[in-house]
């Protein structure tokens, strides 16, 4: 299951129709908190989320699953590509950070470096 967390409509369900279209099922969420709340968050193999939300923002929630012992592999996208909250991001273990608009071709390539790892990681 990919999630997606992200407050603008239009790139969550753009995104998951891209996902979609690669052949995995997806989850969409509003907030970092809905999807906290959804229980979903054990079943994602990869979290493609927004930085700037409200509420909490997609680097407190890698934060947070990393406390709570969630290795799930996080690929962000930001309209606001600033370098601190990028280091940040990638000093958490973040296998993409995305500037809107993305192309396609770099979503994909970190889904596929995100999903690598995770199988990698998962008992057989």
């Amino acid at each position: 299951m990919i999630s997606i967390v992200d407050d603008d409509r239009s790139v969550r369900e753009a995104a998951k129709m891209l996902v979609r279209s690669l052949g995995y099922a997806t989850a969409t969420f509003a907030s970092a908190e809905e999807f906290l709340q959804s229980g979903r968050v054990g079943d994602t193999t990869c979290l493609i989320t927004d930085v700037q939300m409200p509420g909490m923002s997609g680097v407190d929630l890698q934060d947070h699953l990393t406390a709570n012992g969630h290795c799930t592999p996080v690929i962000f996208v930001t309209a606001y590509p600033e370098e601190g909250v990028r280091a940040r991001a990638l000093d958490g273990g973040a296998f993409g950070f995305l500037s809107k608009p993305f192309s396609e071709e770099s979503l994909i390539a970190c889904l596929d470096r995100a999903l690598e790892h995770y199988r990698s990681k998962s008992p057989e």
